[in-house]
Formats: structure tokens, C-alpha cells, sequence
């Protein structure tokens, strides 16, 4: 049998029979074999099995990446327990509403200790029910910065499903090294560490404390022979920087990907040379759906940005509708609806679907389908290319304008990392632009500069009336994407250093 036929809990534990002293994780120098990481996994069982829960009663896990965190969440996998993993550095306030309304009575920490969060009485529970709790495993959230995040429960049998296609999609199986940057409530760690596990690979877990050290990041690739990498753009911005200082490539890097947000123009351009044995891959998806499109960079051409998306993974169907709700068959641009082997059947908050999750809106199958949100563009070849959002089209002193294509354009300078625009209520204008950047290391960059480069590619409706332009990355989401409901308020921005106008 396959490890494809045991899914994450079956493949995790022919690892565990066949090669129990094969390492799992790395961390911070520690080693952790397969047999360790089930025997932690145990003693956490056993401690799930003195709370007195009842049959598909969840729990809520409030965890901080760390072998011991992972432990933690193998230990619900393996008693086949729902369990919610929210980001921990969301406030108190937030995931006691979360916990309350998954219906978590016990919240567990992977120290043992009590997690200090106690669910909020005054918010009705919305349980799974029993036919939900026998099959969800993962509960994972959306962004949520000062509203509730939407609660996503993922099925066993779709993530399943993910994991059989990406480990053979990323040649991950024993001797495989991965590294996982993203925090343990990313859905990207459903590749990095889960797939990984289930494979017989082992995982090299970046230290949420050092996740900005470029040098270190550096580091992690050298000593360990990373074979595969996925990250969010920003990772790759920072690796750059310290590879350069020091003229590093990492030829033994076989499988590069990026994932969550735009990659900047001198980002993209410079990955080829420091991964020169890499096949280098954009994917798209999101935490409802999970992946749901891949394009592979041709470097052998000159590459320009926006990457496109691709073209759906197996199983995956993708249909664009245009603004009167036809069906764009070939090249053509509209919003994109995809259906997905790994997506949720649902919010837990079904109040909250907003037809996000719908029928085929032209009632042509009896498919579950997700509304993204996002405007696509489908080229001749097929491939599909990522032009903005729905909710980013807004109105400037009566010009229409989209955010995501201001954010491009700040990108698009070579100094600029990561950017951000909001558009803000004003009472004389109805609304305004904000926009913060995080600058590259050493960069000289002031607003006047940026402001320019702004006017000769975009209307004057489009330049942002504020921006601020910071040596520390942007605030983040809990889910790692670019807080842009922050943009605009100083107490947010105010730990890092920058210049403004």
C-alpha cells in the first residue's frame, strides 16, 4: 500500500514502523526522528484522553510553531479529533470568540500548561455536527485582523487527497529535506510539514523568533541540503539580500515555489542564479480551497511579472465569468470560480458563506464551488493570469482605480520589497490612498522618489496621497498576507522605523 492509499495519518505511521530512526524534524539544531515524534505524539493522546471530551468535540490548539506544537497536532490526528488552529499572535479577545464558537471547551497548549484563554461565554457555539465531526480534521481561519476570522474546516479525505498529489508533484519521500517557513496555522504547511511527514522526508522548521534573519535563512538551506523550498515572496527578498553579501547559490535546491501574495520584478529575476538546479513554481490557491493552480517559470526565457497563476491541478475546475455573468470560453477575463478535490464544504459560520460557496452558478453540475473573488485574465495558451480583485476596485475623486495594480507598481521599483495600499474614508474626498512599503536594506529610497515613480506609471487619482516607507517588513495578517486595514493606522506602524509624507 501507498502512502497515497494511507493518506497523513497512515503515512506518518508507516514512517514511524518502517524507518523509526529516520529524521522527521530539524529544529534549531535538534534533531527529531520519526520515532520521537510519535512517542511526544502519544503523550500528548493521552492527555487529550484525560479532558473527558466528548465524540467529535473539538479542541482548541493556540500553537506557536515547534516540534512539541507539531506534536500536539499529531496527537488529534491520530485520536481523529477536530481541532482548531488558530494564529496565536491574534488577540486574546479574537480567538476566545473563535474557541467559542467552534465550540472548544478545553484549549491545550504544547507545553501543558493552561493556555490562559478561556472561550467567550457571551458567543453562540456553532459546532460541527456529528457527520462534520467524523470527517473534519484541520480547522484552520482566515485573515483577521479587527473582525473575526472565518473559520475553515478541512476534511480528512481533502487533505488526503492534497497530500497524494503533492508528494509525488515535489518528489518528496525519504531522504527529501523541505524547509517550512510558514507558521503552523498556514495552510502552506498542509505541503511543508504535513506532506513531508507522510512521505518520509524531514522537515527543516524555521524559528518564527528568526524568520526575518536573512543570514540565517541562508544558513538553514546550506547545512541541511534543502531539497524543497515554498515561501511567501518576502522569504525570497530576504534570502537574496544575504545571499548576495556573501555571492551564494544554492544548486542543491531541486523544487522552488512561491505562494500568497505578488512576487516583486527583482525578486523573480534573481531566483534562477541563486537556485540554478530549481524548477521554479508560482501556486495559487487559498485557505478555503487549498492549491488550486500551478505555473511552472520558464527561466530560459526573460521573465516579467505578474506570474501568471497556471493552469488547475488535477481534479481542479476553474470557470471565469465576465461582468454579466456569461461564461468566458477561451481568452477572455472575468472573475474566477474554481472546485477543488482539497477545498471545504463550508464555513463553520454557514451565516458568513456570503455565496462565496455556491452550486455552479450556472447550474451546468452539482460540484460544491468557491467564489475567489479575484479577477483573472486566460491567455491563448490557456493559462490563467492574476489581474486583481473585485473588492480592490474602488472610486478616487470619482476615478476608479484598483489597489492591487497600485501595490504592482510599488513593486515594481528595485527597492521596494513589500507593499501595501488601502483605500481610506476622507471626509473631502470620499476616500484616499494609503500605502506603506518596506524598503531594501540600505536603500536610500524617500517618498518624493517613490512618489514619482508612481506618477509615470499610474493616473494621479491612483498615486497614494500617504505613504510611508519602513525598514521592517509590513504588518501581517494571520495568515501572512499584508494587514492593509493597518496601513492607516500609526500605533500599527509605529515600531518600525520609516520615512513619510
Amino acid at each position: 500500500m501507498t502512502t497515497d492509499d494511507l493518506g497523513l495519518v497512515g503515512g506518518f505511521l508507516s514512517q514511524v514502523r518502517a524507518r523509526p530512526d529516520a529524521p522527521a524534524l530539524l529544529w534549531n539544531g535538534e534533531e527529531v526522528t520519526y520515532r520521537e515524534l510519535y512517542e511526544r505524539a502519544g503523550r500528548e493522546r493521552d492527555r487529550l484522553a484525560r479532558l473527558s471530551l466528548a465524540p467529535g468535540e473539538p479542541v482548541g490548539v493556540p500553537a506557536t510553531k515547534s516540534p512539541d506544537a507539531i506534536a500536539v497536532v499529531l496527537a488529534c490526528l491520530l485520536a481523529r479529533r477536530p481541532f482548531l488552529l488558530p494564529s496565536p499572535a491574534l488577540a486574546g479577545s479574537l480567538l476566545a470568540d473563535l474557541f467559542a464558537q467552534a465550540g472548544c471547551r478545553s484549549v491545550i497548549t504544547p507545553d501543558g500548561e493552561d493556555a490562559g484563554l478561556v472561550p467567550n461565554p457571551d458567543v453562540t457555539p456553532q459546532p460541527l455536527s456529528a457527520r462534520e465531526a467524523a470527517e473534519v480534521s484541520f480547522m484552520l481561519t482566515t485573515s483577521g485582523s479587527t473582525s473575526l476570522p472565518k473559520i475553515v474546516p478541512l476534511g480528512r479525505d481533502a487533505v488526503n487527497r492534497f497530500i497524494a498529489w503533492a508528494g509525488p508533484a515535489f518528489s518528496i519521500g525519504p531522504g527529501s529535506t523541505v524547509l517550512n517557513y510558514a507558521p503552523l496555522n498556514f495552510d502552506l504547511c498542509l505541503l511543508d510539514i504535513w506532506t513531508t511527514l507522510a512521505h518520509g522526508g524531514r522537515v527543516v522548521l524555521v524559528d518564527p523568533a528568526l524568520a526575518v534573519r536573512g543570514g540565517h535563512l541562508l544558513d538553514l538551506l546550506v547545512r541541511h541540503d534543502v531539497d524543497v523550498v515554498q515561501a511567501v515572496p518576502m522569504y525570497y527578498g530576504l534570502l537574496l539580500d544575504a545571499a548576495r553579501r556573501g555571492g551564494d547559490t544554492l544548486p542543491g535546491v531541486r523544487h522552488v515555489m512561491f505562494s500568497g501574495d505578488v512576487i516583486p520584478d527583482r525578486t523573480l529575476a534573481a531566483l534562477p542564479e541563486l537556485f540554478p538546479k530549481a524548477r521554479i513554481h508560482n501556486i495559487y490557491g487559498c485557505t478555503e480551497t487549498n492549491d488550486s493552480f500551478i505555473h511552472e517559470v520558464d527561466t530560459g526565457v526573460a521573465m516579467s511579472t505578474p506570474v501568471p497563476i497556471g493552469v488547475p491541478l488535477p481534479g481542479v475546475r476553474a470557470l471565469v465569468l465576465d461582468a454579466d455573468g456569461a461564461a468566458v470560453e477561451g481568452p477572455g477575463s472575468g472573475e474566477l470560480y474554481v472546485s477543488t478535490p482539497f477545498q471545504a464544504a463550508g464555513y463553520l459560520d454557514r451565516t458568513r458563506h456570503t455565496d462565496k460557496f455556491t452550486g455552479h452558478p450556472l447550474g451546468l453540475d452539482d460540484r460544491r464551488w468557491f467564489r475567489t473573488g479575484d479577477l483573472v485574465r486566460r491567455d491563448p495558451d490557456g493559462r490563467l493570469h492574476l489581474t486583481g480583485r473585485g473588492d480592490h476596485q474602488v472610486k478616487v475623486r470619482g476615478v476608479a482605480v484598483n489597489t492591487a495594480e497600485i501595490e504592482r507598481v510599488l513593486l515594481d521599483h528595485p527597492e521596494v520589497l513589500e507593499a501595501g495600499v488601502a483605500a481610506v474614508p476622507d471626509a473631502a474626498e470620499g476616500r484616499r490612498l494609503v500605502a506603506a512599503v518596506q524598503c531594501a536594506p540600505g536603500s536610500a529610497l524617500s517618498t518624493l522618489t517613490l512618489r514619482g515613480h508612481c506618477a509615470r506609471s499610474l493616473p494621479r487619482a491612483a498615486v497614494p496621497s500617504k505613504l510611508r516607507i519602513l525598514e521592517e517588513p509590513l504588518p501581517k495578517t494571520a495568515t501572512g498576507k499584508v494587514d492593509r486595514k493597518a496601513l492607516d493606522r500609526p500605533q500599527d506602524l509605529s515600531t518600525a522605523k520609516g520615512r513619510t509624507s
